[in-house]
């Protein structure tokens, strides 16, 4: 049984949880109030020392890194069609996991997270810097949606889970991007069972 650390509106933990529920494998969560500072406890950062979530613990393996929990789980339960090992389909996996993390995480951050749970402490100079770079990072995303069903193919990865759930957080301050093949895309993400357990009651 895994335990995974959560919180139902950290766009981190929920491509976790998508994965988990999709291919039915058995965890526990353990919620953090991170409105109440539970991430910064001595205790929890004995845990993950980020202070942040989620961490996936196996027994005495530990991992807190979103991506990361994801191509373990792939690796340890042989889920081929999540994290292909074909070379060609697992270069662009890794590409867009690595583009989330790297391009797309921090303009997230600057958007949501001051436009949507800031309230009027917002940085509003951040959400301008957020939106600026979207629309060059929105070109990206469809550019590389071009003839494909998902990102590196004909069937959904590991890394359409962790781009759309930077997606959905950006639809909770309106502004996810609307692009036609984005769009489309993000449709058909919406319709796998585990993405969709995933979501939080909004």
């Amino acid at each position: 049984m895994y335990i995974l650390y959560y919180h139902p509106y950290s766009q981190h933990v929920r491509r976790v949880v998508a994965l988990l529920e999709e291919v039915k494998l058995p965890y526990e969560t353990r919620s953090l109030a991170l409105e109440a500072g539970e991430h910064l406890t001595p205790e929890y950062r004995a845990i993950n020392p980020n202070c942040q979530v989620p961490t996936l613990l196996d027994g005495d393996v530990k991992i807190y890194e979103s991506n990361a929990i994801l191509r373990y789980l792939c690796l340890k339960h042989e889920l081929e069609s999540w994290f292909p090992s074909q070379l060609n389909i697992r270069a662009l996996v890794e590409q867009w996991l690595d583009w989330n993390q790297c391009r797309l995480a921090q303009v997230v951050v600057d958007i949501v997270l001051n436009k949507v749970f800031m309230g009027d402490k917002g940085d509003q100079a951040a959400i301008a810097r957020g939106l600026e770079k979207l629309t060059t990072l929105t070109e990206v995303l469809s550019d590389g949606l071009k003839n494909r069903q998902f990102l590196a193919g004909d069937t959904p990865t590991i890394a359409d889970l962790s781009v759309a759930s930077n997606i959905f957080q950006l639809s909770l301050a309106q502004a996810a991007p609307q692009q036609p093949n984005i769009t489309a895309w993000f449709d058909r993400v919406g319709k796998i069972e585990g993405f969709q357990k995933a979501l939080p009651k909004v």
